[in-house]
Protein backbone atom coordinates (compact mmCIF):
# COMPACT_ATOMS: atom_id res chain seq x y z
CA UNK A 1 0.00 0.00 0.00
CA UNK A 2 1.24 3.48 -1.08
CA UNK A 3 1.71 6.27 1.71
CA UNK A 4 -0.83 9.46 1.34
CA UNK A 5 1.70 12.43 2.28
CA UNK A 6 0.07 14.70 0.02
CA UNK A 7 -3.09 15.50 -2.07
CA UNK A 8 -0.70 14.69 -5.09
CA UNK A 9 -1.18 11.02 -3.65
CA UNK A 10 -4.36 10.60 -3.63
CA UNK A 11 -6.53 8.72 -6.69
CA UNK A 12 -8.56 11.05 -7.86
CA UNK A 13 -5.29 13.16 -9.11
CA UNK A 14 -4.21 10.19 -11.29
CA UNK A 15 -2.30 8.48 -8.29
CA UNK A 16 -2.66 4.77 -8.38
CA UNK A 17 -5.20 3.78 -5.85
CA UNK A 18 -3.97 3.20 -2.65
CA UNK A 19 -5.53 -0.67 -2.40
CA UNK A 20 -4.56 -2.74 -5.65
CA UNK A 21 -7.80 -4.89 -4.91
CA UNK A 22 -11.14 -3.75 -3.86
CA UNK A 23 -12.21 -3.51 -0.42
CA UNK A 24 -15.37 -4.02 -0.15
CA UNK A 25 -18.39 -3.63 2.32
CA UNK A 26 -19.62 -7.40 3.58
CA UNK A 27 -16.61 -9.73 2.12
CA UNK A 28 -17.94 -12.74 2.93
CA UNK A 29 -16.39 -14.65 5.91
CA UNK A 30 -15.94 -18.09 5.21
CA UNK A 31 -14.93 -20.21 8.26
CA UNK A 32 -12.75 -23.62 8.24
CA UNK A 33 -13.07 -24.57 4.92
CA UNK A 34 -12.07 -28.54 5.74
CA UNK A 35 -15.19 -28.11 7.59
CA UNK A 36 -17.47 -27.13 5.23
CA UNK A 37 -15.79 -29.66 2.32
CA UNK A 38 -16.03 -32.40 4.95
CA UNK A 39 -20.09 -31.66 5.14
CA UNK A 40 -20.41 -31.19 1.32
CA UNK A 41 -18.83 -34.76 0.86
CA UNK A 42 -20.99 -36.21 3.65
CA UNK A 43 -24.36 -34.15 1.91
CA UNK A 44 -23.20 -35.37 -1.19
CA UNK A 45 -22.28 -39.41 0.06
CA UNK A 46 -25.60 -39.51 1.45
CA UNK A 47 -27.60 -37.90 -1.56
CA UNK A 48 -30.06 -35.45 0.12
CA UNK A 49 -29.33 -32.16 -1.07
CA UNK A 50 -32.72 -30.22 0.10
CA UNK A 51 -36.64 -30.69 1.05
CA UNK A 52 -35.06 -30.58 5.00
CA UNK A 53 -32.36 -32.83 5.28
CA UNK A 54 -30.24 -33.40 8.50
CA UNK A 55 -28.16 -30.63 8.01
CA UNK A 56 -31.44 -28.40 7.99
CA UNK A 57 -32.36 -29.86 11.32
CA UNK A 58 -29.37 -29.48 12.49
CA UNK A 59 -28.99 -26.24 11.69
CA UNK A 60 -32.34 -24.89 12.92
CA UNK A 61 -31.56 -26.67 16.29
CA UNK A 62 -28.20 -25.26 17.21
CA UNK A 63 -29.91 -21.61 15.95
CA UNK A 64 -32.92 -22.24 18.79
CA UNK A 65 -30.17 -22.98 21.09
CA UNK A 66 -28.09 -19.79 20.34
CA UNK A 67 -31.07 -17.55 20.50
CA UNK A 68 -33.05 -19.06 23.40
CA UNK A 69 -36.14 -19.29 20.94
CA UNK A 70 -38.35 -22.48 20.69
CA UNK A 71 -38.57 -22.36 16.70
CA UNK A 72 -36.11 -21.90 13.95
CA UNK A 73 -37.90 -22.28 10.53
CA UNK A 74 -34.93 -22.14 7.93
CA UNK A 75 -35.48 -20.53 4.82
CA UNK A 76 -33.86 -20.18 0.99
CA UNK A 77 -33.68 -15.94 2.11
CA UNK A 78 -34.63 -13.51 4.07
CA UNK A 79 -36.56 -11.84 1.56
CA UNK A 80 -38.70 -14.89 1.30
CA UNK A 81 -38.78 -15.65 4.84
CA UNK A 82 -40.53 -12.04 5.81
CA UNK A 83 -42.94 -12.73 2.87
CA UNK A 84 -43.95 -15.99 4.70
CA UNK A 85 -43.83 -14.43 7.94
CA UNK A 86 -45.77 -11.62 6.98
CA UNK A 87 -48.59 -13.94 4.95
CA UNK A 88 -48.68 -16.20 8.30
CA UNK A 89 -49.68 -13.49 10.74
CA UNK A 90 -52.56 -12.73 8.33
CA UNK A 91 -50.85 -9.47 7.96
CA UNK A 92 -53.06 -7.13 5.11
CA UNK A 93 -53.63 -3.37 4.33
CA UNK A 94 -51.21 -1.70 5.43
CA UNK A 95 -48.25 -2.46 7.77
CA UNK A 96 -45.88 0.41 9.60
CA UNK A 97 -42.12 0.30 8.46
CA UNK A 98 -39.34 2.76 8.18
CA UNK A 99 -37.82 3.84 4.87
CA UNK A 100 -34.42 3.94 6.08
CA UNK A 101 -33.87 0.37 5.64
CA UNK A 102 -33.45 -2.01 2.48
CA UNK A 103 -35.88 -2.34 0.16
CA UNK A 104 -36.63 -6.16 0.50
CA UNK A 105 -38.44 -4.97 3.87
CA UNK A 106 -40.74 -2.45 2.09
CA UNK A 107 -41.21 -4.78 -1.57
CA UNK A 108 -42.03 -8.17 0.85
CA UNK A 109 -45.40 -6.17 1.84
CA UNK A 110 -46.08 -4.67 -1.40
CA UNK A 111 -45.21 -8.10 -3.30
CA UNK A 112 -48.27 -9.19 -1.51
CA UNK A 113 -50.44 -6.33 -2.13
CA UNK A 114 -49.98 -5.07 1.64
CA UNK A 115 -49.48 -1.04 1.51
CA UNK A 116 -46.01 0.25 3.72
CA UNK A 117 -46.72 2.84 5.31
CA UNK A 118 -43.62 4.41 6.07
CA UNK A 119 -42.37 5.85 9.76
CA UNK A 120 -39.84 8.16 10.22
CA UNK A 121 -36.89 7.37 12.41
CA UNK A 122 -34.98 8.35 15.73
CA UNK A 123 -32.24 10.55 14.38
CA UNK A 124 -29.80 8.93 17.42
CA UNK A 125 -30.74 5.34 17.19
CA UNK A 126 -31.64 5.02 12.98
CA UNK A 127 -34.51 2.85 14.02
CA UNK A 128 -38.37 3.16 13.91
CA UNK A 129 -39.61 6.08 16.19
CA UNK A 130 -42.57 4.95 18.03
CA UNK A 131 -43.82 8.07 18.26
CA UNK A 132 -44.20 8.34 14.26
CA UNK A 133 -45.59 5.03 14.36
CA UNK A 134 -48.87 5.59 16.33
CA UNK A 135 -49.24 9.08 13.89
CA UNK A 136 -49.63 7.03 10.69
CA UNK A 137 -52.19 4.80 12.05
CA UNK A 138 -55.55 4.31 10.46
CA UNK A 139 -58.19 1.87 10.52
CA UNK A 140 -56.50 0.00 7.82
CA UNK A 141 -53.23 -0.30 9.47
CA UNK A 142 -52.77 -4.67 10.78
CA UNK A 143 -49.11 -4.44 11.66
CA UNK A 144 -46.08 -3.26 12.35
CA UNK A 145 -42.73 -4.32 11.60
CA UNK A 146 -39.60 -2.96 12.75
CA UNK A 147 -36.29 -3.26 11.53
CA UNK A 148 -32.94 -3.55 13.98
CA UNK A 149 -30.70 -1.60 11.93
CA UNK A 150 -27.04 -1.89 11.99
CA UNK A 151 -27.45 -4.71 14.91
CA UNK A 152 -28.93 -2.53 17.25
CA UNK A 153 -31.86 -2.82 18.82
CA UNK A 154 -35.10 -1.59 17.85
CA UNK A 155 -37.51 0.63 20.86
CA UNK A 156 -39.60 -2.85 21.30
CA UNK A 157 -40.95 -1.56 24.43
CA UNK A 158 -42.33 1.35 22.76
CA UNK A 159 -43.45 -0.24 19.50
CA UNK A 160 -44.80 -3.11 22.00
CA UNK A 161 -46.83 -0.59 23.58
CA UNK A 162 -48.09 0.66 20.33
CA UNK A 163 -49.13 -2.39 18.86
CA UNK A 164 -51.10 -3.54 22.04
CA UNK A 165 -52.71 -0.43 22.41
CA UNK A 166 -54.33 -0.61 18.77
CA UNK A 167 -54.29 -4.03 18.73
CA UNK A 168 -51.49 -4.82 16.34
CA UNK A 169 -49.26 -7.30 15.06
CA UNK A 170 -45.77 -6.54 15.66
CA UNK A 171 -42.76 -8.27 13.97
CA UNK A 172 -39.45 -7.46 13.10
CA UNK A 173 -36.80 -7.59 10.50
CA UNK A 174 -33.70 -8.80 12.18
CA UNK A 175 -31.13 -9.06 8.95
CA UNK A 176 -28.51 -7.19 10.62
CA UNK A 177 -29.25 -8.21 14.28
CA UNK A 178 -28.06 -12.31 14.30
CA UNK A 179 -26.23 -12.93 17.35
CA UNK A 180 -27.44 -9.57 19.16
CA UNK A 181 -29.22 -9.10 22.71
CA UNK A 182 -31.37 -6.40 23.84
CA UNK A 183 -32.29 -5.83 27.68
CA UNK A 184 -30.03 -9.72 28.36
CA UNK A 185 -32.27 -10.85 25.68
CA UNK A 186 -31.17 -12.41 22.67
CA UNK A 187 -32.66 -10.26 19.25
CA UNK A 188 -35.18 -13.29 18.15
CA UNK A 189 -37.71 -12.95 20.80
CA UNK A 190 -39.39 -9.85 20.48
CA UNK A 191 -42.78 -9.72 19.03
CA UNK A 192 -44.47 -12.08 17.34
CA UNK A 193 -41.50 -13.38 15.14
CA UNK A 194 -38.35 -12.40 13.99
CA UNK A 195 -36.67 -12.41 10.23
CA UNK A 196 -32.91 -13.30 9.83
CA UNK A 197 -31.51 -13.29 6.79
CA UNK A 198 -27.65 -15.02 5.89
CA UNK A 199 -26.93 -13.59 2.47
CA UNK A 200 -23.32 -14.04 1.70
CA UNK A 201 -22.70 -10.54 2.42
CA UNK A 202 -23.90 -10.62 6.35
CA UNK A 203 -21.05 -11.42 8.83
CA UNK A 204 -22.81 -14.91 9.33
CA UNK A 205 -24.00 -16.35 5.88
CA UNK A 206 -25.63 -19.77 4.65
CA UNK A 207 -24.40 -18.49 0.85
CA UNK A 208 -27.93 -17.26 0.59
CA UNK A 209 -30.58 -17.88 3.25
CA UNK A 210 -32.39 -17.09 5.80
CA UNK A 211 -34.94 -17.93 8.80
CA UNK A 212 -37.87 -16.98 11.09
CA UNK A 213 -37.57 -17.62 14.62
CA UNK A 214 -40.49 -17.12 17.13
CA UNK A 215 -42.11 -18.45 20.57
CA UNK A 216 -45.43 -18.88 18.60
CA UNK A 217 -45.97 -22.92 18.30
CA UNK A 218 -48.83 -22.07 16.41
CA UNK A 219 -47.17 -19.65 13.91
CA UNK A 220 -44.36 -21.84 13.75
CA UNK A 221 -46.24 -24.70 12.35
CA UNK A 222 -48.12 -22.40 10.12
CA UNK A 223 -44.72 -21.29 8.36
CA UNK A 224 -43.23 -25.00 8.00
CA UNK A 225 -46.46 -25.97 5.84
CA UNK A 226 -46.23 -22.52 3.67
CA UNK A 227 -42.22 -22.96 3.00
CA UNK A 228 -43.34 -26.44 1.35
CA UNK A 229 -46.18 -25.68 -0.81
CA UNK A 230 -48.46 -26.50 2.08
CA UNK A 231 -47.18 -30.16 1.89
CA UNK A 232 -48.36 -32.29 5.54
CA UNK A 233 -46.58 -35.82 4.43
CA UNK A 234 -45.66 -36.96 0.87
CA UNK A 235 -48.54 -36.34 -0.88
CA UNK A 236 -51.15 -34.44 1.25
CA UNK A 237 -51.22 -30.87 0.71
CA UNK A 238 -53.35 -28.93 3.45
CA UNK A 239 -52.21 -25.15 2.97
CA UNK A 240 -51.51 -22.68 0.66
CA UNK A 241 -47.83 -22.40 0.21
CA UNK A 242 -44.64 -21.82 -2.03
CA UNK A 243 -40.81 -22.64 -2.09
CA UNK A 244 -39.08 -21.27 0.67
CA UNK A 245 -37.03 -24.73 1.87
CA UNK A 246 -33.42 -23.66 2.51
CA UNK A 247 -31.09 -26.27 0.81
CA UNK A 248 -28.58 -28.90 2.80
CA UNK A 249 -25.50 -27.16 1.14
CA UNK A 250 -26.62 -23.54 2.41
CA UNK A 251 -27.21 -25.21 5.95
CA UNK A 252 -23.90 -26.97 5.88
CA UNK A 253 -22.59 -23.65 5.32
CA UNK A 254 -24.52 -21.93 8.45
CA UNK A 255 -23.21 -24.67 10.55
CA UNK A 256 -19.63 -24.36 9.59
CA UNK A 257 -20.14 -20.44 10.28
CA UNK A 258 -21.62 -20.79 13.68
CA UNK A 259 -18.35 -23.14 14.91
CA UNK A 260 -16.19 -19.69 13.99
CA UNK A 261 -19.17 -17.35 15.20
CA UNK A 262 -17.04 -15.69 18.29
CA UNK A 263 -14.28 -15.35 16.04
CA UNK A 264 -15.85 -13.51 13.44
CA UNK A 265 -17.17 -10.95 16.00
CA UNK A 266 -13.92 -10.69 17.47
CA UNK A 267 -12.52 -9.31 14.83
CA UNK A 268 -15.49 -7.14 13.89
CA UNK A 269 -14.79 -6.16 17.64
CA UNK A 270 -11.33 -5.37 16.71
CA UNK A 271 -11.79 -3.48 13.62
CA UNK A 272 -14.96 -1.16 15.00
CA UNK A 273 -12.39 -0.27 18.16
CA UNK A 274 -9.90 0.51 15.57
CA UNK A 275 -11.70 2.99 13.44
CA UNK A 276 -13.34 4.62 16.45
CA UNK A 277 -9.42 5.43 17.81
CA UNK A 278 -8.40 6.34 14.41
CA UNK A 279 -11.00 8.66 13.85
CA UNK A 280 -12.40 10.10 17.38
CA UNK A 281 -10.55 13.24 16.73
CA UNK A 282 -11.65 13.92 12.75
CA UNK A 283 -13.76 16.90 12.99
CA UNK A 284 -17.33 16.24 11.21
CA UNK A 285 -17.26 13.04 11.32
CA UNK A 286 -19.21 10.81 14.03
CA UNK A 287 -18.88 6.65 14.27
CA UNK A 288 -22.27 4.86 15.37
CA UNK A 289 -21.87 3.76 19.31
CA UNK A 290 -22.40 0.14 19.95
CA UNK A 291 -23.37 -0.84 23.30
CA UNK A 292 -20.84 -3.40 24.53
CA UNK A 293 -22.89 -3.98 27.67
CA UNK A 294 -24.77 -6.12 24.90
CA UNK A 295 -23.85 -9.06 23.27
CA UNK A 296 -23.00 -7.49 19.68
CA UNK A 297 -21.69 -8.58 16.31
CA UNK A 298 -20.09 -5.27 15.49
CA UNK A 299 -20.95 -6.14 11.57
CA UNK A 300 -21.23 -2.52 10.34
CA UNK A 301 -19.00 0.24 10.66
CA UNK A 302 -21.24 3.41 9.83
CA UNK A 303 -20.22 6.97 10.02
CA UNK A 304 -22.37 9.98 10.19
CA UNK A 305 -20.98 12.76 8.01
CA UNK A 306 -21.96 15.97 9.47
CA UNK A 307 -22.96 19.14 7.76
CA UNK A 308 -19.55 21.36 8.79
CA UNK A 309 -17.45 18.24 7.30
CA UNK A 310 -15.36 19.81 5.04
CA UNK A 311 -16.29 17.71 2.08
CA UNK A 312 -20.18 16.17 1.03
CA UNK A 313 -20.51 12.70 1.79
CA UNK A 314 -20.87 11.71 -1.80
CA UNK A 315 -17.99 13.97 -2.87
CA UNK A 316 -16.27 11.57 0.35
CA UNK A 317 -17.40 8.53 -0.97
CA UNK A 318 -15.57 9.40 -4.47
CA UNK A 319 -12.51 9.97 -2.91
CA UNK A 320 -12.53 6.48 -1.56
CA UNK A 321 -13.97 4.72 -4.51
CA UNK A 322 -10.95 6.21 -6.18
CA UNK A 323 -8.41 4.33 -4.09
CA UNK A 324 -10.50 1.29 -4.16
CA UNK A 325 -12.38 1.35 -1.26
CA UNK A 326 -15.92 0.76 -1.75
CA UNK A 327 -17.67 2.31 0.95
CA UNK A 328 -21.62 2.67 0.53
CA UNK A 329 -23.82 4.77 1.67
CA UNK A 330 -26.98 2.82 2.83
CA UNK A 331 -29.67 3.24 2.81
CA UNK A 332 -30.20 6.01 0.81
CA UNK A 333 -32.05 7.60 -0.51
CA UNK A 334 -34.93 5.70 1.20
CA UNK A 335 -37.19 3.62 0.17
CA UNK A 336 -40.00 6.01 0.15
CA UNK A 337 -37.73 7.87 -2.84
CA UNK A 338 -37.58 4.35 -4.77
CA UNK A 339 -40.00 3.12 -7.18
CA UNK A 340 -42.77 2.10 -6.99
CA UNK A 341 -43.15 4.05 -3.89
CA UNK A 342 -41.78 7.25 -5.18
CA UNK A 343 -44.43 7.51 -7.73
CA UNK A 344 -47.46 5.93 -5.75
CA UNK A 345 -46.82 8.10 -2.43
CA UNK A 346 -45.12 11.45 -4.03
CA UNK A 347 -45.38 13.55 -0.55
CA UNK A 348 -44.45 10.71 1.88
CA UNK A 349 -40.78 13.06 2.58
CA UNK A 350 -42.54 15.48 4.03
CA UNK A 351 -43.26 12.89 6.68
CA UNK A 352 -39.92 11.84 7.53
CA UNK A 353 -37.59 14.53 8.16
CA UNK A 354 -35.23 12.26 10.30
CA UNK A 355 -35.20 9.64 7.70
CA UNK A 356 -34.09 12.13 4.56
CA UNK A 357 -31.67 14.02 6.90
CA UNK A 358 -29.70 10.49 8.20
CA UNK A 359 -29.71 9.17 4.52
CA UNK A 360 -27.78 12.14 3.41
CA UNK A 361 -25.09 11.51 6.26
CA UNK A 362 -24.41 7.73 6.63
CA UNK A 363 -21.11 6.23 4.96
CA UNK A 364 -20.10 2.29 5.90
CA UNK A 365 -17.04 1.14 5.41
CA UNK A 366 -15.44 -1.84 5.35
CA UNK A 367 -14.83 -4.16 7.91
CA UNK A 368 -15.20 -7.92 8.47
CA UNK A 369 -11.91 -11.32 8.21
CA UNK A 370 -10.65 -9.49 5.09
CA UNK A 371 -9.69 -6.23 6.93
CA UNK A 372 -6.62 -5.53 8.99
CA UNK A 373 -5.84 -3.24 11.78
CA UNK A 374 -2.89 -1.80 8.92
CA UNK A 375 -5.88 -1.79 6.32
CA UNK A 376 -7.92 0.53 8.61
CA UNK A 377 -4.64 2.80 9.21
CA UNK A 378 -4.71 3.69 5.29
CA UNK A 379 -8.29 4.18 5.16
CA UNK A 380 -8.55 6.45 7.86
CA UNK A 381 -5.13 8.62 6.62
CA UNK A 382 -6.79 8.68 3.27
CA UNK A 383 -9.78 9.93 4.70
CA UNK A 384 -7.94 12.34 7.29
CA UNK A 385 -6.08 13.47 3.63
CA UNK A 386 -8.96 14.45 1.82
CA UNK A 387 -9.85 16.57 5.45
CA UNK A 388 -6.99 18.58 5.41
CA UNK A 389 -7.41 19.24 1.28
CA UNK A 390 -10.87 19.63 0.95
CA UNK A 391 -10.63 22.46 -1.54
CA UNK A 392 -8.36 21.03 -3.87
CA UNK A 393 -10.53 17.52 -3.67
CA UNK A 394 -13.44 19.29 -5.08
CA UNK A 395 -11.53 21.29 -8.06
CA UNK A 396 -9.71 17.75 -8.68
CA UNK A 397 -13.58 16.29 -9.01
CA UNK A 398 -15.49 19.04 -10.84
CA UNK A 399 -12.55 18.50 -13.24
CA UNK A 400 -13.80 14.61 -14.21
Amino acid sequence: MKNITSINDLAINGAPPAFSVPLHVGRPNVGNRDALMMRINEMLDRLWLSNHGPFVDEFERKVTELLGVKHCVAMCNGTIALEIAIRALGLKGEVIVPSFTFIATAHALQWQEITPVFADIDPKTHNLDPVSVEKMITPRTTGIMGVHLWGRPSDTVGLQAVAVKHGLKLMYDASHAFDCSHGGKMIGNFGECEVFSFHATKFFNTFEGGAVVTNNDELAKKMRLMKNFGFSGYDNVIYIGTNGKMTEVSAAMGLTGLESLDEFVKINRRNYHAYQKALRDVPGLSLIHYDESERCNFQYIILEVAPEFPLKRDELIQVLHAENILARKYFWPGCHNMQPYRDYYPHTGLMLPNTDAIAKRVLVLPTGTAVEPQTIDKVVEIIRRATMNASEIRNALGKK
